[in-house]
Formats: structure tokens, C-alpha cells, sequence
């Protein structure tokens, strides 16, 4: 290794000429010109000598062992655009190292997003109306890090403040928990993470599960695991804890051009095990216990034309309790939706606009992700109606969104909820 190569490296790593005693190489002695420069190099994982504990500055290098050396330093945040210029050949060739090397020099990333949200609701029914408003503050605190070069960790930490509850009511949770990897041609998800099942028009939740999918343009995914708790509540409005239970399924989904096809099955076992109805011939209540089952198959797709994508999806589903068909609730659904452009957090000023419509019996769904009203009490009462609205980034990294929505509930024409809901996200 040349004096001056020597010198450049660790200039650029910011030596200073007592900044380690340790003596890295049997032959590179203290007294040696190149003594400090070397010890910083080896210490910040630079360079790394031969496997006898000699740094071999007598021998030439190859180019590729310089571009490696190269490479390090890059990840270390050294400046060295001149023997990167020198070396890209090399360096490009060694694309996949460079990479695992930058990830090893930032293992792990902390993120966040704050959003605020007020949402106001007009609700009709057969004892009138009723208005009245949710004001809230959401934070979220990601963590992500690299376990190996194929595995990946990724938590979350949820902190929600309701700001219309007198008390100040708050709640925090570890929401999410999970790795991400490679399992030979496989890709595997497991832990707690969110399920986005048929576009969210099934269940847009949390679940303890595993994900395990196979394919790129044409994949197809098979995943299971245990629901999201919930509230379900009896005809009286009263609200109890419940399950959505025990879930298994597959989805095959496939890109052909500017098409999107979908297509899948979920079975929910044991739904609402934990929650109470009044649905007794006597009027008591009763706990629901094990048994309230649904098996829900869906297809749709999406177009997308310039700045539009025009969506569609059926659904069908099959709920039974204690062996015994559900009936009144609706089995079958389906949903569209349209949307212009889109708000990106990165780029100020990019706005979007968006309509969805909804027609879905109370059997084609367990977790909607739409704000809107679904009317999800036990037994789902299915629901139809729209959404419209538009979102806009106001700066880098802070978005804006409105929304309306009308639904009513499918069992009860009479029962309809407006809604507005509006938030503002900061992410960083």
C-alpha cells in the first residue's frame, strides 16, 4: 500500500495521530510512519489485514481489494469521491457487498408519524338523531433493523390521546412486532403486523399470524393466525370485548400491464367467543361463546389509466353459528372505486382525489377499512353508500386529507350516518 494512499484513507476517516494505542498488525511497529493511520483504518472496520495478524504492506493489492477497502469507507461516511471515481467499475461490481455494507453502518432506523384527526357524525335512526364528534391525536414510533442479509425486525409503538373524553383518556400498545425474510424461493412474514385483506374491504387489522408468499408479477400467498380483538355491541348499544377469533386463508394476485387481478379466501373460526347478545327468544342475554364462523371468498382488480385507477371487487361470504346458517345479514357484496393522482409525502404540493362505493352484506366483511359507517355490531347489519374526498401535501413530509362519507345500514334503511372526517399527518 502506497504512503499516500495510506494517508488519503485515513484523512478522509478524520485520523488524528494518537487516536487509538493499540497495535492492530505484528508488523506494523509503533514507530512506523504509517502506524496511526493504519491503527484507525483496522479499528473502524476498514481494512482488515490478512488472517495471521500482518497488515502486508510490502504486497501489491489488487484492484478488487482496494475496491473493497473503497466500499468501506464509503459506508463509513469517508470522502473519498476521487478513488470511488477510480474504482466504480469494481465498486458496481460489487453492487450486492456495497449494499450489506451500508445497512451494517445504519442497522437500525427509528421513524414516526403524528396525526391528528377530527371527525364529526350525523347519525339517523328510528330515536332520532344523533350528532357528535371524535378529536384525537395518534402517535406512532417505528423501529426497524437488519437482522441478517436476508431477515429483517420491525417494531412499532402506538400512543393514542382522546381529547374528548373528560379524563384525558389515553391509550399505548406495542402494535406491532414482526420479522421479514427468505426461506429458500419463499417470503416470509411473522409476528404482529397489519393484515390487508381484499384491499381492506375484509379486514384492514392487526393480527398474530404468519404471512408466507411465492412469486413476483403472479404470487400467491397463504397466511394464518388470531384476529385483532374488538368491541362488539348488542342491540342496546352496549359494548363488550370480543375476538374476530382464529383466521386461515390464500390469495393469488397478478400484474398484467396496467391490470391488477385479486382473488382469495379467508375463514374466521370462533368469532365473538368473548362478546354478549340479546339475540334469546326471552330477551336475556347471553354469551356468545365459540362457534360464530365465516368463510368469505373475494375477486376483483384494478385498472390503472394515466393518473386514474378504476377498482372492483365481489365478495361472498358464509357465517354460521353453532353449525346453524346466519340469515337477514346479507352474504354477498361488492365495492368500486376511483381515484386521480395521489398526495407523496416527499414532493410538496401533490394533491389527489378519490370516490369509493360500497354495497356489502354483513357476511363479506369482519374489519372494513373504510372510516365510514359500517354498522358493525355483532352480526354485522352490512352496509352501502360512498365515499368522497382529496388529500394534499402542504410541505415535505406533511399531508392533509377530507373526507365524506354517507352509509346507511342495509338491515334498516331508516339507520344512515354523514360523516366528515379530516386529518393531518406529519411523518418523519
Amino acid at each position: 500500500m502506497k504512503k499516500s494512499l495510506v494517508l488519503a484513507m485515513a484523512m478522509a476517516l478524520g485520523v488524528t495521530a494518537s487516536a487509538y494505542a493499540a497495535n492492530p498488525f505484528s508488523d506494523v511497529p509503533a514507530g512506523h510512519w504509517a502506524y496511526d493511520s493504519i491503527n484507525k483504518l483496522a479499528a473502524a472496520g476498514v481494512i482488515e489485514g490478512y488472517g495471521d495478524a500482518t497488515f502486508g504492506g510490502d504486497k501489491l493489492m489488487t484492484r478488487y481489494e482496494m475496491a473493497q477497502i473503497v466500499a468501506k469507507a464509503m459506508a463509513k461516511g469517508a470522502n473519498v469521491d476521487k478513488l470511488a471515481a477510480e474504482f466504480a467499475d469494481e465498486l458496481d461490481n460489487l453492487g450486492v457487498r456495497v449494499a450489506n455494507l451500508e445497512k451494517k453502518a445504519d442497522n437500525v432506523k427509528v421513524t414516526g408519524e403524528l396525526r391528528y384527526k377530527y371527525m364529526s357524525k350525523d347519525v339517523d335512526g328510528e330515536n332520532g338523531n344523533d350528532s357528535n364528534h371524535e378529536n384525537d391525536l395518534r402517535s406512532r414510533i417505528w423501529v426497524t433493523g437488519q437482522v441478517n442479509d436476508d431477515w429483517s425486525y420491525t417494531g412499532m409503538i402506538e400512543n393514542t390521546q382522546d381529547f374528548d373524553n373528560n379524563n384525558g383518556e389515553e391509550d399505548t400498545s406495542f402494535a406491532r412486532a414482526y420479522v421479514e425474510g427468505k426461506l429458500g424461493g419463499l417470503a416470509v412474514t411473522a409476528g404482529r403486523y397489519n393484515a390487508f385483506l381484499a384491499n381492506g374491504n375484509l379486514y384492514d387489522a392487526r393480527v398474530d399470524g404468519v404471512e408466507v408468499s411465492y412469486g413476483d408479477k403472479v404470487k400467491l400467498t397463504g397466511f394464518a393466525g388470531k384476529a385483532t380483538d374488538a368491541e362488539v355491541a348488542n342491540k342496546l348499544g352496549e359494548a363488550s370485548s370480543a375476538s374476530y377469533g382464529n383466521y386461515a386463508g390464500a390469495e393469488l394476485t397478478a400484474a398484467m400491464g396496467n391490470f391488477n387481478f385479486m382473488g382469495g379466501y379467508v375463514n374466521f373460526k370462533d368469532m365473538y367467543k368473548d362478546g354478549w347478545s340479546d339475540d334469546t327468544t326471552d330477551g336475556s342475554y347471553k354469551q356468545i361463546g365459540e362457534g360464530y364462523d365465516n368463510a368469505i371468498w373475494y375477486v376483483g382488480g384494478d385498472y390503472t389509466m394515466g393518473d386514474f385507477v378504476l377498482s372492483g371487487m365481489y365478495l361472498k361470504g358464509d357465517a354460521s353459528y353453532k353449525d346453524e346458517d346466519v340469515k337477514d345479514i346479507g352474504s354477498d357484496g361488492w365495492t368500486a372505486g376511483l381515484t386521480y393522482k395521489g398526495a407523496e409525502a416527499s414532493e410538496a404540493g401533490s394533491w389527489g382525489l378519490f370516490a369509493n362505493y360500497y354495497d356489502q352484506g354483513g357476511m363479506t366483511y369482519v374489519a372494513h377499512t373504510t372510516d365510514a359507517n359500517v354498522f358493525a355490531d355483532y352480526a354485522n347489519d352490512g352496509f352501502k353508500g360512498y365515499g368522497v374526498g382529496a388529500n394534499y401535501t402542504f410541505a415535505k413530509n406533511i399531508v392533509g386529507t377530507v373526507v365524506y362519507y354517507d352509509t346507511e345500514s342495509k338491515l334498516d334503511s331508516k339507520v344512515d350516518d354523514q360523516r366528515v372526517w379530516a386529518d393531518v399527518t406529519f411523518t418523519f
